[in-house]
């Protein structure tokens, strides 16, 4: 067994097609398939079912490659140490961020990195929090910026920072009167909501601690847009939740409309997830101490 076919199995995986596979990996494509028939006689396994379009793991070939994964990334990190560290990160980063931080987050870090990090390529990919943990397992991103908890198998998760959660109240809502808001007083048909699939909305009617009331609402709306959410309502008089990064970009007749929530004040955490032993730690390393910096810098 060699790296190279762990590399052809996991690149079979990757572009579910032999010929993508090899020229991924910049070999031919009798070459790469002959290395995996040898290792599969090796394992004394069938790895991928040939018969289909997309080719695709056995289930003996999904434990192998995901093995496989973790061994190239123990190799590529034992490279990477036993060569000259670069003082300075450079490279390509690909990172993906979650629709609700992007568009408050990524103006403020993107700026200060490439100024920083010159020698760096940044790529920053919206994608929602079970799209980004495909991703990671697959390799398509190195890192990601998430607001859950969880705990990921196989994957590191690094506190960045937290921030409060706030209440926008529409024009003219009985609310407005009010200096802080109780969450839990807030009524579920008056609370506008991103759609299924994002986390913000499970941490929204977590702190309102009550479920989704959308049948005694005349337009039911799902979004995956804050700033959308924030437009409705504005002009139905409804509710929305925000977090403070989010507020930084209103106008002054729409900050106006933000109110701090009753304490204890619940607030939103932010977190790095990376796969063990990353071929790019120091690149991911300079990105998270920006995106530190930055939002330190921008909520004083």
């Amino acid at each position: 067994m060699t790296l190279a076919q762990l590399r052809y199995a996991v690149a079979v995986d990757t572009h579910r097609h032999f010929g993508r596979a090899a020229a991924a990996c910049f070999v031919s494509q009798p070459t790469l398939s002959a290395a995996l028939k040898k290792l599969e006689d090796e394992l004394g396994a069938v790895l991928f079912d040939r018969s289909r379009q997309p080719v695709v793991p056995t289930a003996a070939g999904e434990r192998v490659v995901a093995r496989a994964r973790g061994v190239l990334r123990e190799a590529d990190a034992l490279a990477r140490d036993a060569g000259d560290r670069l003082t300075e990160p450079e490279g390509k980063l690909r990172v993906g961020v979650i629709p609700t931080l992007a568009s408050c987050l990524l103006p403020l870090v993107a700026g200060p990195f490439a100024a920083r990090f010159p020698r760096a390529r940044l790529t920053l990919i919206e994608l929602t929090t079970d799209a980004i943990l495909d991703h990671l397992v697959t390799e398509r991103i190195d890192a990601a910026l998430v607001a859950t908890d969880e705990n990921q198998p196989g994957l590191r998760s690094e506190l960045l920072f937290s921030e409060p959660f706030v209440a926008y109240i529409g024009s003219g809502h009985p609310l407005t009167a009010h200096d802080e808001i109780d969450p839990a007083r807030l009524s579920p048909t008056d609370v506008w909501l991103l759609s299924e699939g994002h986390c913000f909305r499970d941490q929204v009617l977590h702190l309102c601690g009550t479920a989704p009331d959308e049948g005694g609402r005349a337009v039911r709306f799902e979004s995956g847009s804050l700033e959308t959410l924030r437009r409705m309502a504005d002009r139905t008089g409804g509710v929305t939740l925000l977090t403070e990064l989010s507020t930084l970009y209103l106008t002054g007749d729409e900050a106006a409309r933000v109110r701090p929530l009753t304490a204890p004040v619940p607030r939103r955490e932010v977190r790095l997830l990376t796969v063990r032993a990353h071929l790019k730690e120091g690149l991911i390393d300079a990105f998270a101490a920006t995106v530190r910096e930055a939002v330190a810098e921008a909520l004083t």
